[in-house]
């Protein structure tokens, strides 16, 4: 699904390896869930896939007299076209935002395209200025 999520929005990657992508994206899933870093829902449909959604805790530097929390990352959101539109998306990021408050993390951070940001607000989400970013090549 990632390969097909960053197709649908780049068809300039089409071109790329699949076989190199699947390598490195294998490895990285193993290693993703094997740590209590990462965490990955799914919505399945008849045994398939239809959506997920993947959340990495990042841990804070702890602060004098404040008990830290980590935040959450989200990222690799993506439903498959034939369900959207029927609130599966939205059921995935309801049972995250439940495990969130659940767990006490401290927020959750999204970069949504500017196609999805009305989906993440109607999830509860505030729409709030890009973060500063660095390249360093």
């Amino acid at each position: 699904m990632r390969w097909d999520n960053t197709i649908e929005f780049d068809e300039s990657k089409k071109n790329e390896s699949y076989e190199a992508f699947e390598n490195e994206c294998q490895m990285f899933l193993e290693n993703a869930l094997n740590s209590n870093q990462w965490f990955i829902w799914v919505a399945e449909n008849k045994g398939e896939i239809s959506s997920h959604i993947y959340i990495e805790l990042i841990q804070k530097v702890p602060r004098p007299g404040k008990v830290n929390y980590p935040f959450a990352y989200m990222t690799n959101v993506y439903t498959v076209p034939e369900y959207r539109n029927k609130g599966i998306g939205s059921k995935v990021v309801s049972t995250i935002n439940n495990w969130i408050k659940e767990n006490k993390y401290e927020f959750v951070i999204v970069w949504p395209s500017d196609e999805s940001i009305n989906y993440y607000k109607k999830n509860g989400y505030a729409h709030c200025t890009e973060p500063m970013e660095y390249f360093p090549f």
